[in-house]
C-alpha cells in the first residue's frame, strides 16, 4: 500500500511538473510543498526523493515502530513475556548499542540492560566521557526468553525487521554489538565472536564494532581489556566523523 501510494504521488508530481513546463503553471497555480509531519513514512530502503527532487514520504519514528509492536504476537515469545523491551535513550544518538535479549529484570520493567549486565554497561559509557541519554540501547529479541536461554532462529527472523527499523529511524554513525547472538545476528556471521570483534563490519550501510556482553564480563573481567580496546576504536570513528 504503501508503494502504491508512493507511486501515486511520484507521477501526479511529474504531471504538474510537465504542464508547468508547458505554460500551465498560471492555471493550476504553484505547487504546494507538503508539512513534513503530515507525509507518510518511507518504507525501508526507499528514498521518498521524486524525480523533481521532492520529499514524498519522511523517515518513520521510534514510536510508530513501537506502536506497531503492541501486544506482539509474531513468535512463542510472548506467551511468557510480561513486557516488550523496546529501547531507550535519545532517537538521534550517534551510537546505537544493541544487546541480545532482555532478561528478567529487564522483562519486569519494560527496559534494556537494567540488570547487573546493565550497570557494568554504564561504567563503560562513563568511561567513554557518554551516558545512557546520549545513545541507545534496544536488543535483537524484544522479548524475554524463557530462563534467559539463547534466542532461536525463528525468534531472531521474528525480531530482526523492527531492530532494522529502528537503526533506519536513529541513523547512527556506529553501532556497538553486544554478545554472540547480536553479533552473528548483525554481521550475518556464524564465526566465533573471538574471531569477529575488534575490527569493523557493516550492518545496512552503518559501522558496526562487534565486542563482548557486559553479562561475559561479569563472568570473565579479563575481556574487559579488549571491549575498553573496542570502545576505543568506537570513539575515534565517532571523533572522526
Amino acid at each position: 500500500m504503501k508503494k502504491e501510494l508512493l507511486e501515486i504521488t511520484s507521477q501526479t508530481r511529474a504531471l504538474l511538473q510537465d504542464l508547468e513546463v508547458l505554460g500551465l503553471h498560471e492555471l493550476l497555480g504553484p505547487v504546494q510543498e507538503v508539512d513534513p509531519r503530515h507525509l507518510p513514512p518511507c518504507p525501508l530502503d526507499v528514498t521518498g526523493i521524486d524525480r523533481g527532487g521532492r520529499v514524498l514520504c519522511r523517515q518513520e519514528t521510534l514510536d510508530e515502530i513501537r506502536a506497531e509492536l503492541e501486544d506482539c504476537r509474531r513468535c512463542a515469545l510472548c506467551k511468557g513475556r510480561k513486557n516488550i523491551v523496546f529501547g531507550v535513550g535519545n532517537p538521534h544518538a550517534r551510537v546505537v548499542f544493541v544487546g541480545e535479549a532482555p532478561g528478567r529484570e529487564e522483562d519486569e520493567r519494560g527496559e534494556p540492560f537494567v540488570g547487573e549486565a546493565g550497570r557494568l554497561l554504564d561504567r563503560i559509557l562513563f568511561a567513554m566521557g557518554l551516558s545512557r541519554a546520549e545513545v541507545y540501547i534496544c536488543n535483537v529479541e524484544k522479548c524475554r526468553p524463557p530462563q534467559n536461554r539463547d534466542p532461536r532462529p525463528e525468534e531472531i527472523a521474528a525480531c530482526e525487521p523492527y531492530l532494522r527499523r529502528q537503526l533506519a529511524a536513529i541513523s547512527p554513525q556506529v553501532i556497538v554489538a553486544l554478545g554472540r547472538f547480536a553479533v552473528q545476528t548483525l554481521v550475518g556471521d556464524q564465526s566465533p565472536l573471538g574471531r569477529l570483534r575488534g575490527r569493523w563490519h557493516e550492518y545496512q550501510g552503518i559501522a558496526l564494532m562487534p565486542t563482548y556482553h557486559p553479562a561475559y564480563l561479569l563472568r570473565n573481567p579479563v575481556g574487559k581489556r579488549e571491549v575498553w580496546d573496542d570502545m576505543k576504536q568506537v570513539l575515534k570513528r565517532l571523533r572522526d566523523a
